[in-house]
C-alpha cells in the first residue's frame, strides 16, 4: 500500500486537530484539555501561581471563566505519565485599531516541581504553532521580563494594556505587523472567584 509523503503543512494541520505531541527533550505529552483534565488544570494553576508575589492568585478563575464564556480559542495540557503537569490557555483579544487574528496567551501554568524542565516552552511551542495554524496574526501577553522574549516576545512600541507597565506587555506577530492602540483581554480576565 503507498503511503503519500506527509509535508510540514499537513502535520502543522494534525496538530491543529487534536494530534498530540510529544515532546523528545522531556518525556511530556502536549495534548488538547479534555473535561477530564478540568479539576487537575485548576489544581496545576493554584500550584503554578501560588509562592509568585506577583500574582493575584486568581488565574485559576480566569481559565475557569474562559472556558465557561466558551473564549478559550486553544487550551493544552502537558501530561506525564498520566498525570497533568502543566497547561497554557489562549483566546482572543480585541485591539482599538480593530485589527483581527490576534490572541491573548494566559494563564499559562506548570506544577513547580516541573518547572525548568521544559514542560514550559513545550507549551508555549505547541500553542504558538496552534495559532499559527489557526491564521492568527499574533499573540500577546502581560508576563514576565526575562522570560517571554526567548520566545520571540517584543515589548510594542505603540500597542498597549491599560493598567500594565509597557515593559510587562508583550506581542509576536507572526505576519510582522504589529496593530496600534489598546487590547483588551477577554472580560474573564477579571474573573475572582
Amino acid at each position: 500500500m503507498f503511503y503519500p509523503r506527509r509535508s510540514q503543512r499537513d502535520l502543522r494541520l494534525d496538530i491543529a486537530y487534536g494530534e498530540r505531541i510529544k515532546s523528545m527533550n522531556t518525556g511530556i505529552e502536549i495534548r488538547d484539555e479534555t473535561p477530564d483534565d478540568f479539576d487537575a488544570i485548576t489544581a496545576v494553576t493554584v500550584a503554578a501561581f501560588r509562592t509568585l508575589e506577583i500574582s493575584s492568585h486568581t488565574e485559576q478563575f480566569i481559565v475557569l471563566a474562559l472556558r465557561r464564556a466558551r473564549a478559550l480559542s486553544v487550551s493544552l495540557v502537558a501530561e506525564a505519565n498520566g498525570q497533568v503537569v502543566g497547561h497554557i490557555a489562549l483566546s482572543p483579544v480585541t485591539v482599538s485599531d480593530s485589527a483581527r487574528g490576534w490572541y491573548g496567551l494566559g494563564p499559562i501554568s506548570v506544577l513547580p516541581i516541573w518547572q525548568r524542565r521544559g514542560v514550559g516552552k513545550a507549551l508555549m511551542d505547541a500553542g504558538l504553532s496552534r495559532l499559527k495554524t489557526m491564521g492568527a496574526r499574533g499573540c500577546c501577553l502581560v508576563g514576565h521580563p526575562e522570560y517571554y522574549p526567548k520566545f520571540g516576545f517584543r515589548n510594542p512600541a505603540h500597542l498597549v494594556v491599560d493598567g500594565v507597565p509597557s515593559e510587562a506587555f508583550f506581542v509576536l506577530s507572526f505576519d510582522g505587523n504589529v496593530p496600534t492602540g489598546r487590547v483588551a483581554f477577554h472580560d474573564a480576565f477579571n474573573a475572582t472567584g
